[in-house]
């Protein structure tokens, strides 16, 4: 999820339970077959938290610990859109396994280390201003002692780090929701899926405009959906959906190859 702050009027949709911390140990987990999300708290003043995201059952699932921390940069904060893409990843694992996944606007990068943990080649990336934001997704690698690189795109600048992806699939959360940024966040995302055959960008967002943003901006950029789901009904979990609110949306778009004829 990209980096933003206060200003922008962006409210929030996902409102966690903080406890505090109780020797550091993770929650447990619930005895019902599927597990449950749940969130610590430090009592820090600079308002860090932790958060235990649990995917599949106790059988076979796994959990991911993520470092927020509550300040003025929202790149640092887990929004519903990261949860609803995260489980869209583990739902469809098999898709994912052995190949290049680049998460833009990671930051705190769930759907990206859920990618790598089912077996792709991931790169984390985000406003290379954001010293912070790659700081903590570099700290959040090593506490789930996964290994994705890190790396600063800032979107509609190139640089030479951007020049080394090849992604097979390009991961966003929550990366529509300032339209000053669309024409550079798609410049970068045309720029990708332009050098890989049959790329594709998947992306969950608020749904605030109905879906003729997504109909504007295929157009613009020669894109073309080719999936459209409602994020709470198509596939996530009751118990998940039932901690978010908000209408959000899940897109794959694909390079629209009869525009570019």
């Amino acid at each position: 999820m990209a980096s933003r702050s206060q200003s922008n009027g962006h409210s929030f949709c996902l409102e966690p339970e903080f406890k505090q911390e109780e020797g550091n140990k993770s929650p447990g987990i619930e005895k019902d077959d599927e597990i449950e999300d749940s969130v610590e708290s430090s009592p820090n003043r600079d308002m860090t938290t932790y958060s235990q995201h649990y995917f599949g059952s106790i059988k076979d699932g796994f959990s991911i610990s993520i470092i927020e921390n509550m300040k003025e940069e929202y790149g640092l904060f887990v929004w519903p859109s990261s949860v609803i893409l995260a489980e869209y990843v583990w739902q469809q694992k098999s898709r994912f396994s052995g190949v290049n996944v680049v998460e833009l606007g990671a930051g705190t990068s769930l759907p990206g280390l859920i990618a790598s943990k089912v077996g792709a080649d991931v790169t984390l990336t985000d406003d290379l201003s954001k010293a912070e934001v790659l700081s903590n997704m570099r700290r959040v690698c090593n506490i789930n002692d996964i290994k994705c690189k890190v790396m600063g795109v800032t979107w509609g600048v190139f640089e030479s780090p951007i020049f080394t992806l090849h992604p097979k699939i390009i991961l966003g959360a929550d990366v529509l929701y300032d339209t000053s940024g669309f024409d550079d966040l798609f410049l970068t995302v045309t720029f990708l899926l332009q050098k890989c055959p049959d790329s594709v960008f998947i992306t969950t967002y608020h749904n605030r405009s109905g879906h003729h943003l997504i109909e504007f901006l295929m157009e613009k950029w020669r894109l073309k959906c080719t999936k459209l789901l409602d994020g709470f009904s198509s596939f996530l979990p009751p118990h998940k959906a039932s901690k978010l609110s908000g209408d959000i949306q899940l897109a794959e778009i694909v390079l629209d190859e009869t525009s570019l004829r």
